[in-house]
């Protein structure tokens, strides 16, 4: 799950142990090893916003994959134009992309 791993990423680089991390976000220090571990996935936004503001980062750090812009090249950043100036919604590029992996599995 990408929250635990976006946190131990930004935690580690920040410096912090889980001990200190979760004495400034005053939150337990098994509950951020339990993020860190996928084992807690689905923590409330106001938590994610006590970690992020100890951290100095915005909570989308802590729930998105980060996209590496040298794997995105410009031929995939232009379909992703192209997709967005016809109005296709992430939510149906999103379903699209489902259909596509279930559609893969059954071949």
């Amino acid at each position: 799950m990408v929250i635990g791993e976006n946190l131990k990423k930004y935690r580690t680089e920040k410096g912090f142990s889980m001990t200190a991390l979760a004495e400034k976000a005053g939150v337990a220090k098994s509950y951020i090893s339990a993020l860190e571990r996928n084992i807690q996935q689905n923590p409330s936004i106001q938590l994610l916003e006590k970690i992020a503001e100890v951290l100095d980062i915005s909570v989308d750090h802590l729930i998105k994959e980060e996209v590496n812009s040298e794997e995105l090249d410009q031929e995939w950043a232009n379909l992703v134009k192209e997709a967005m100036g016809s109005g296709v919604s992430k939510e149906q590029f999103k379903e699209f992309l489902e259909f596509n992996k279930w559609k893969n599995k059954q071949n």
